[in-house]
Order: structure tokens, then sequence, then C-alpha cells
């Protein structure tokens, strides 16, 4: 469970999160907001990327600010661009570098690498180089790099803005079949209807949280959309 208590989040002088109590225990839990609204600061602070200015962050027991590492291996965290993340050479290597420090055997990491490509399509794509592959590839990758690790949380900010509309159904139908808890930040509302909760956020402030059609409808009304 992640606990959100009065946390607000500042960048310099601008405020850009501010009086978030929150408790995060749902499978499925959804964030949406206008771009610049708080929802990508948000979905860091909840593995310690980003530190709260004020409050804190408190991930089964353990606060984000004193114990990042022990939070870090709770919650997993995708990037909206897989460039971002994406660190060796190639695919196997890139998946394998994610298991570096769990004190494994060359042989059940190799067993593990095989079973998680094998899992996001990426079956026989070990050797390829990443940056060759496709973009919705390249998520997939991302995905995989960081399911490998089995974290009980995985924060995933907007994996399928950069994508077709092909591979943001592939990512998201791969995203449902996970058995952790998901918290996804999107603009994609079609997505959202799956999830249990969903969170609005609109200048520094979470407005709206409930479910998928009462809180879509929230976030179209702050839009000035109708529909």
């Amino acid at each position: 469970m992640i606990e959100l208590r009065g946390v607000t989040h500042r960048y310099g002088d601008r405020v850009v999160l501010r009086d978030v109590d929150l408790v995060l225990a749902e499978r499925r839990i959804a964030v949406v907001g206008a771009n610049g609204s708080g929802k990508s600061t948000l979905a860091r602070l909840l593995n310690g990327l980003v530190l709260p200015s004020e409050g804190s962050v408190v991930v089964d027991g353990h606060d984000t600010r004193d114990d990042g590492a022990a939070v870090r291996r709770r919650v997993g965290f995708v990037f909206t661009d897989p460039d971002a993340q994406i660190v060796m050479p190639t695919v196997a290597e890139d998946v394998a570098f994610s298991l570096r420090r769990r004190g494994l055997s060359r042989s059940e990491r190799d067993e593990r690498v095989q079973a998680v490509l094998e899992r996001f399509g990426l079956a026989g794509l070990g050797e390829r180089p990443a940056h060759l592959l496709s973009g919705g590839q390249k998520q997939l990758l991302a995905l995989a790099a960081v399911v490998v690790t089995e974290p009980d949380v995985l924060v995933c900010d907007e994996p399928t803005t950069l994508l077709d509309l092909r591979n943001a159904a592939r990512v998201a139908d791969l995203l449902d079949a996970l058995p952790q808890q998901v918290v996804l930040v999107t603009h994609h509302l079609d997505l959202v209807e799956r999830y249990e909760r969903v969170l609005v956020v609109d200048d520094g402030r979470v407005v709206h949280d409930g479910p998928p059609t009462e809180a879509v409808a929230a976030y179209r009304a702050l839009a000035g959309q109708v529909g």
C-alpha cells in the first residue's frame, strides 16, 4: 500500500503539487490531467524518483525519503519515452542489467531474461541492438526490464503516448494481465475504463477521485469538453 500524507512539491518557487493525501490500495489506479497539472510529479513521488518538499510518501511502511532503496525494490517505474530507460546495447543485456544486484547465478539470470522476453513478445530478439527496435518494441523492452525485477507495484508514466493505436492497445493489454498493482498516468481516456479508481489532477491538486465514468466526466468538464 502507498500512502501520501500532506504532500506538497515545489520546483524552485513553483508549486506543482499541493496538500495531497491519498491511500493507494486498489489493484488498478489511473491518473489523468492536463499537461502541467502535476500528474507526472505525482507518479515520480510514488517510488522516490522525486521527494516531497513537504509531507511524506510511505510504501509498505518505508518512507521514500529515508529508505528509497527499499521503496524502489517494491515500486517499478516505466517512463513515457523508453529511450530514457534503455541503457544496454542489446535487448537481452538491457533486461539482464536490471537483475545485476539480485544475487542470481548466470543460469538463473538467463532463464528469467528469456522468460520475460517471451512474455512480452520479444523472444528471438535478445541479441538485437536495442536502439534498432521499433517504438512499440522499445516500450515492451522497457516494461520487460522493470517487470523482470518482480516489483509489487508498477507505476507507468504515459507509456502509450508515443505509440500508434495497435501498440498502445498491446501495452495496455499486457498491463492488464500483470499480477502487480498498476498505477497508470495517461492521456488516453479509453484506457481508464479498465481501472478500478481514477484520480483527476488539476493545478497541483487531486480534484476528483472515483470510478472511471465519473472521473472521466469530471476531467472533461475541467477541459471544457462535452460528452
